[in-house]
């Protein structure tokens, strides 16, 4: 089954003072091939968890969360969920506990796990960058003649960063608001950022990209490779992209003469064909097709200049393929 693509990430540092997820977890859980289980979810807890839900929300996969509580009710049988943070998210998929979960992409890459990327939901993009203050920096520049202070929560990014770096420099690991560290407490920090505008209202320049990240739907490769549980897991992907092509597209429904369809049919960037059809009672056509929102307005304007009319525009909840 080739639903998505093996996350591979490096080998540990030699230092060997932090341990990859499948060297810090047992894998526990229900055994593969059981067919009567259910399909074992983790949610995130914080700021990717409003996204999330109402993802799976417009999927018609409604999740009911309690006070306190970390196990929702799920409409959709076959499936179990549980809530949990981001980090806990990716070490329970990489122990085998949970079979698919929603996790950021620089999480899977720091804590070095070994997963299969199913879908990148573009919700919660962020970058992981190095930022310093204006005042350290010799044109544009990290100094090289001494040793630098670098604080992060990404233990293991920051670590293979320094490491590529001409310069020596000591770690300081923050338990967040990392943008607060220097100059007193850190020369520079390594963390993940938005816009950038909290790390200018402290007074920091981004000078590097570490990478870019985005909550995305993984799964433990067992999970996709179990007869059972497999097919559940196309399904959830199936429709979780089907919300996702929905945002992205809009349905375009025009009228247009005989003599202009041919050259109107021919701008439209639809996803196969369009869908064309004859007036009643009159020499024209009307014709539907999903197209990308983000190239309606020069579309539209096309559209009229080659002789379409009574154009309307809806917005899809979801496009199956």
């Amino acid at each position: 089954m080739e639903t998505g693509s093996m996350v591979n990430r490096r080998a540990e540092p030699e230092d060997g003072d932090r341990k990859s997820p499948g060297d810090r977890t047992e894998t526990v859980g229900a055994s593969p091939g059981d067919e009567s289980r259910p399909l074992q979810l983790a949610l995130p807890k914080g700021r990717m968890q409003d996204g999330v839900l109402t993802l799976l929300s417009e999927a018609g996969m409604k999740v009911k969360t309690f006070d306190r509580g970390y196990r929702p009710s799920f409409s959709v049988s076959g499936f179990e969920a549980k809530m949990l943070k981001p980090q806990n998210v990716v070490e329970m998929l990489h122990a085998g506990s949970r079979d698919v979960g929603f996790a950021g992409a620089d999480w899977v890459a720091e804590l070095s796990a070994e997963l299969v990327e199913l879908v990148d939901t573009r919700l919660d993009p962020v970058r992981v960058v190095v930022a310093a203050p204006k005042s350290l920096l010799q044109d544009g520049r990290l100094p090289t003649d001494r040793r630098l202070v670098v604080a992060s929560e990404y233990v293991e990014l920051a670590r293979r960063w320094i490491a590529d770096q001409p310069f020596e420099a000591t770690f300081v690991r923050s338990y967040g608001a990392t943008e607060a560290f220097p100059p007193e407490d850190a020369d520079l920090i390594i963390d993940n950022t938005a816009s950038g505008a909290t790390l200018r209202s402290n007074g920091l320049e981004i000078i590097d990209v570490v990478m870019e990240s985005s909550t995305r739907l993984y799964a433990n490769p067992a999970a996709v490779d179990d007869s059972s549980l497999g097919s559940r897991v196309e399904d959830l992907v199936l429709l979780i992209r089907s919300v996702l092509d929905g945002r992205s597209r809009v349905m375009l429904e025009v009228n247009v003469g005989g003599d202009d369809l041919p050259g109107l049919v021919e701008i439209l960037p639809c996803m196969r064909h369009p869908t064309v059809s004859r007036l009643h009672g009159e020499d024209g056509y009307a014709v539907r097709a999903a197209v990308p929102l983000s190239s309606l307005p020069e579309l539209l304007l096309e559209v009229k200049a080659r002789g379409g009319t009574d154009l309307v525009v809806t917005q899809p909840s979801q496009i199956v393929p």
